[in-house]
């Protein structure tokens, strides 16, 4: 009888929690030097890093999954208020279970690394693959094995996400991408887009700060195809215009194209397969550039045998994310509670 009591007890759990508060996790928050991100360039390399433990983590003895969530553009590593509690929410009503969330800061001073290896600013997917997960296995109750470990992000951090679990397979089982950037180029990104026409009359750091697509293309620049011989902003572009002539360099775009993850897949097929779960997501309002480049990485694994989820829904690509009722808890957390070994 008393085990039909807990029973009716753990069915009914969703429905008591709406009506009282539920047991919150915990967010420390620590930094990180990495060798790797040593340069000339002025970057920190020591970076803060994030970590939410579940409700009991101090209590119990146990170990515990993790997520790594890789940040988006013009953000860092702040678990906002708003992003604990959905992760708090998601535990207490059964969307997942207790796990661990690691997350760092890789705001550039160009506002995002794309957790990309620069051969000036840094080895920023170095750090995030093998620092960052290093760290949190020597400093938490972690599972310490690639079954347990899955990789997410939103928007640049999808991007980042996608590109990790390709190339570090033994690292990452399983990899969700909320509304990646950065996959390909098209739109904003591509040549007939007024953004390199804008960026041609940009000749400072502090005018290019205010204007986003192009800091968005010197940041591709400073992660894929760096150069020291050019100030003020140090890299080399696939497409410039002098004047009203607009001039393509293929061989700069070919490394754009090594480090986009649309780029990668047929190079990283066996990794692809060995990965136990693979989604992405992106809302139908988030603009041209993003469902484009995503309806193109779903179709690119599809057509080359690459089981996976990809869904448009109605939103914007900001909106809805870290919510109760968003993306995060009703679709990234149980996909990884449905892929990642919990056990010991």
């Amino acid at each position: 009888m008393y085990q039909g009591f807990l029973l009716i007890l753990w069915l009914l759990l969703p429905t008591l929690l709406t009506a009282q508060s539920w047991p919150q996790g915990r967010v420390v928050v620590d930094s990180l030097y990495s060798e790797r991100l040593e340069n000339d360039y002025g970057e920190n390399p020591t970076r803060a890093v994030s970590v939410y433990l579940p409700p009991g983590y101090a209590e119990g003895s146990g170990r515990y999954p993790v997520i790594y969530y890789l940040h988006g553009f013009l953000n860092d590593h702040t678990l906002t208020a708003e992003m604990v509690d959905a992760l708090d929410y998601a535990i207490a009503h059964r969307r997942v279970r207790p796990f661990i969330l690691v997350v760092a800061d890789n705001r550039t001073r160009i506002d995002g690394s794309f957790y990309s290896n620069s051969e000036l600013f840094g080895d920023w997917e170095d750090f995030v693959a093998i620092d960052l997960v290093r760290y949190a296995d020597e400093n938490y109750r972690t599972l310490p094995r690639r079954a347990s470990r899955g990789i997410t992000g939103h928007s640049m951090g999808g991007y980042g996400a996608l590109k990790l679990a390709m190339r570090h397979p033994e690292t990452f089982s399983s990899v969700y991408a909320l509304s990646p950037g950065g996959l390909t180029v098209v739109g904003e990104y591509g040549p007939n887009s007024y953004t390199f026409q804008e960026l041609a009359g940009i000749k400072d750091m502090e005018t290019l700060m205010d204007a986003y697509f192009p800091k968005v293309i010197v940041a591709f620049g400073r992660a894929w195809s760096p150069n020291p011989d050019k100030p003020p902003f140090y890299v080399d572009l696939p497409f410039e215009y002098v004047g009203d002539s607009l001039v393509v360099h293929p061989e700069i775009l070919d490394k754009w194209y090594d480090e986009m993850p649309l780029h990668l897949i047929e190079d990283h097929l066996p990794a692809l397969r060995s990965l136990s779960g693979i989604a992405l997501d992106w809302g139908r309002n988030a603009g041209d550039r993003f469902v484009r480049q995503c309806e193109m990485f779903s179709q690119r694994l599809e057509n080359v045998g690459i089981a996976h989820q990809a869904e448009e829904y109605i939103g914007t690509h900001t909106s809805g994310i870290f919510t109760r009722d968003g993306r995060v808890p009703t679709d990234m957390l149980p996909f990884f509670d449905a892929r990642l070994e919990f056990g010991e």
